[in-house]
């Protein structure tokens, strides 16, 4: 009968092979007759029996097979950890201050003189949990004791104030895009990237919007730069037909601070007011913050429940955008859930045809 090559049964299956062997060895069976009906080699079966007879069933079990020892102990490890999450490139005189492969691979050569390639620097890095990432933004002018304090109080009261008066919460904020514009990526075979054929033009578009944290959205086109003027503008199409108050919190750019902006607030009469950020700190707005706004009352009154004229059943978008929008304006309607942050605004500049109408293209 020809021999069994233990090499490709897995350590479990070799392991119940030993343990059986022996136990009918132990019973009376010839360990011939044994090994023979197993098919390993004659040798094999007085070798499981010495190790029985010296350490029980315990000596023919399993064991883990040790491999290489590791070139980093955990110590090193978590030092490796704690520096890539604490600590600056800069700090160990990189030229850039962000992490790369390269540099890390250098930093543990240095520090320990261990030589790493850089896949292996990789494999190490998501061993440890870490992974690339764009690294966000922060003013280092920015106030983290006020940030605390609007987010914690500032920023509670609005809300309880907003609930009291049956206002609407809105964040407003300007952006420009432009036609040179790319956020997207897509899938291609290796070495060959995908070409988009567009416009050599370079024109930008700029934009004032207001967002709420549930995700509502409006928003105007601006031509040229943005001004108190055309703040205003804004405002007062924000405002036009809303049924409830308006909180518009804003940053502290010059325009929102403006003294016609304050007579332009001044003259809603409680409709609308105004409500800075503390300074340099954009993540506060709810497309970075997550800030929840509690769900809005309903309106109770009876004429709430009144069957609508056929002009109040009519378009939506129309009934609620201005009645005579100026040229260099276009307004998103009250309602479209679909926009969901100021960066969407983007896809509106590039999927609608009364854009490329409004810049001549």
């Amino acid at each position: 009968m020809k021999a069994t090559d233990g090499r490709k049964l897995n350590h479990k299956t070799l392991e119940e092979i030993r343990i059986r062997a022996v136990k009918r060895v132990e019973a009376g069976e010839s360990p011939e007759t044994v090994i023979r009906a197993l098919g390993f080699s004659r040798p094999r079966i007085y070798e499981w029996v010495a190790k029985y007879r010296e350490g029980g069933l315990e000596a023919l079990k399993a064991k883990a097979i040790p491999g290489r020892p590791p070139r980093l102990t955990g110590r090193q490890l978590r030092w490796i950890h704690k520096t890539i999450a604490e600590k600056d490139p800069r700090q160990f005189r990189f030229e850039f201050a962000l992490w790369t492969r390269g540099m890390i691979r250098e930093l543990i050569r240095e520090r320990f003189g261990v030589r790493l390639s850089e896949v292996s620097v990789g494999r190490l890095l998501k061993k440890l949990g870490l992974s690339p990432q764009k690294p966000l933004r922060r003013a280092y002018q920015q106030d983290p004791e006020a940030v605390r304090q609007w987010v914690e109080q500032e920023y509670p009261k609005i809300r309880a104030q907003a609930k009291r008066e049956r206002a609407v919460i809105y964040f407003g904020d300007e952006a420009g895009v432009r036609s040179d514009f790319h956020a997207g990526t897509t899938w291609a075979p290796v070495g060959r990237t995908p070409v988009v054929r567009t416009t050599g033009a370079r024109f930008g578009l700029n934009m004032i919007s207001a967002i709420s944290p549930r995700g509502e959205m409006r928003f105007m086109i601006v031509k040229g730069h943005m001004s108190a003027a055309k703040l205003c503008k804004f405002l007062e199409r924000l405002l036009h037909k809303a049924r409830r108050p308006i909180f518009l919190i804003v940053d502290g750019h010059p325009i929102h601070r403006a003294a016609v902006v304050n007579r332009f607030v001044a003259s809603t009469k409680g409709r609308l007011r105004l409500f800075c950020l503390p300074p340099y700190s954009p993540e506060l707005k709810p497309r970075r913050a997550g800030v929840e706004q509690p769900e809005e009352p309903r309106d109770r009154s009876p004429q709430h429940h009144r069957p609508r004229s056929p002009a109040q059943r009519g378009d939506r978008a129309s009934s609620l955008a201005p009645e005579k929008p100026s040229d260099d304006s276009c307004f998103l309607p009250r309602g479209s859930h679909e926009v969901r942050s100021l960066g969407c605004a983007h896809t509106y500049v590039r999927l609608s045809s009364s854009f490329a109408e409004y810049l001549g293209t």
